[in-house]
């Protein structure tokens, strides 16, 4: 019977050690999510970010949307084309980051700028290539290819509205349109039960909760340390509580655990603060070196 047994368990750890997707399966009780991808190592928000984020073994991707001018939804960070990242529609340089409003070009427009060849000054890691700023639906489409491809396990899509009162209809949509919008193609796609969305403005989780009372939102927070506040703003309990990452307190991690809310500060790059947080009580952490990231998960 003993012989039996330890035959049994040798079986199963060949098993595992044979099976690729296991081997590749994330740790779940710990989410890094690569920060726009891997901002620190290729150009923010591009497909090869977010594939090379998924090489390197990320729970979560997370990225950023705004609206085109024929309502496509556009990866981007800003509302415009960044003039310390990008060149204009005709391969330029400019100053003037008022200059490309991409709520006022056609997603056509859009992915003639090239948003990689200059790459970024704060993260001189950074491999610099000629991309454009993709498509959500191109995204979406192009990483559950890889991922089937590739026989990996799936990745969850974390995805930040970028909006504010001050620039509705300037922009972007209004809050009730821009939520509208993200949630039919994530729904389209078949990715309700694997995305978050989260925001700084608390107008589009509020849109997006009264379509689907189910979906994981986020409430992201830059500088109000009062927690119990800001979660009162936004009139119900999210499924995670994102704060800038000196936010975090144990006071914080303690009313997170008695909500039953997940605690994922952004954005951590150095490995040390990354394990100070970790042995806190955070649920996970956003970064853009989830190469570093992934050391926390080593025994």
């Amino acid at each position: 019977m003993k012989k039996l047994l330890f035959l049994l368990l040798i079986s199963l750890s060949t098993a595992c050690q044979n099976n690729p997707k296991t081997m590749e399966v994330p740790n779940e009780s710990f989410d890094i999510q690569g920060h726009r991808g891997c901002r620190g190592l290729l150009p923010e928000n591009t497909i090869p970010a977010f594939l090379k984020a998924i090489d390197i073994g990320v729970n979560t991707l997370e990225l950023d949307v705004v609206v085109s001018k024929d309502k496509q939804l556009v990866v981007s960070h800003e509302p415009y084309l960044s003039p310390t990242i990008c060149k204009g529609l005709e391969g330029e340089d400019f100053d003037n980051e008022k200059k490309y409003n991409l709520y006022q070009m056609t997603y056509e427009e859009i992915s003639r700028c090239d948003c990689g060849s200059k790459g970024n000054p704060r993260f001189p890691e950074q491999e610099k290539m000629k991309v454009s700023k993709p498509l959500l639906a191109e995204v979406i489409d192009t990483v559950e290819k890889y991922l089937k491809d590739k026989n990996l396990s799936p990745v969850k899509y974390n995805i930040e509205t970028k909006s504010q009162p001050e620039t509705d209809n300037i922009a972007h949509p209004a809050p009730a349109e821009f939520a509208n919008l993200l949630y039919e193609l994530v729904k389209q796609k078949g990715m309700l039960e694997r995305t978050t969305i989260q925001s700084f403005d608390i107008r589009t989780l509020q849109e997006v909760k009264k379509v689907d009372e189910k979906i994981s939102l986020a409430l992201l927070v830059a500088e109000k340390p009062y927690f119990e506040q800001n979660i009162k703003e936004l009139g119900f309990k999210p499924a995670i509580y994102s704060p800038y990452y000196i936010l975090v307190t144990d006071t914080l991690v303690d009313y997170c655990r008695k909500e039953q809310i997940k605690l994922i500060p952004w954005t951590i790059n150095d490995y040390e603060t990354m394990l100070k947080l970790k042995k806190q009580g955070v649920d996970g952490i956003i970064t853009d070196y989830p190469d570093r990231a992934m050391k926390l998960l080593e025994k």
